[in-house]
């Protein structure tokens, strides 16, 4: 679902920096919607900070939930994908945005490190501004061959490598006891 695909049209001023996301307190996305960017900023979730948000901050963009090709497009539209969140632990919406081939910012957390590793699919900071103007020059590209690293193949072969690790072992152990 989530790929390189024809953007929703916008007509936002570029460069567009894209949040998904519940809109809740600890998603932290006043992080991300306090912070002078060029362009515009794109919210795309729903949650209990909506109104709140929206009155806030009347110059960014919020629309709303959005899913399956809808979501899609929101991606491809994106020139920058935002990870405010300093909780989340993993945040599939980081593998999301890197399958449409969008760019990563976020701050140096767990999920966001693991995610984007040594690659150049994305930059972290512990300024978040920092983090999206870096992100901005990155190559499409290499976020689109990050992705990858999390297909239903390389998960798989992730799986069975774990499995033969764990039975292997048991496997040598049962043979020793029985020699």
């Amino acid at each position: 679902l989530f790929r390189p695909v024809h953007p929703v049209e916008l007509n936002l001023p570029k460069p567009v920096f894209l949040t998904v996301s519940r809109v809740a307190p600890e998603k932290n996305l006043t992080a991300f919607l306090d912070i002078d960017l060029p362009g515009s900023k794109l919210v795309v979730g729903d949650g209990p900070m909506l109104s709140e948000l929206t009155r806030r901050y009347p110059d960014v963009h919020f629309a709303g939930t959005q899913s399956g090709d809808a979501l899609a497009r929101y991606y491809a539209a994106a020139d920058v994908f935002v990870f405010p969140s300093m909780t989340d632990t993993f945040g599939i919406v980081l593998i999301e945005a890197l399958a449409c081939g969008v760019p990563l910012a976020a701050f140096p957390e767990p999920g966001p490190l693991d995610v984007i590793g040594s690659s150049k699919a994305g930059h972290i900071s512990d300024d978040l501004r920092e983090a999206c103007l870096a992100a901005l020059a990155l190559d499409p590209q290499d976020a689109l061959d990050r992705s990858r690293a999390y297909s239903w193949d390389a998960c798989a072969d992730i799986f069975l490598k774990a499995v033969a690790g764990a039975i292997e072992p048991s496997v040598e152990q049962a043979f020793r006891l029985a020699v």
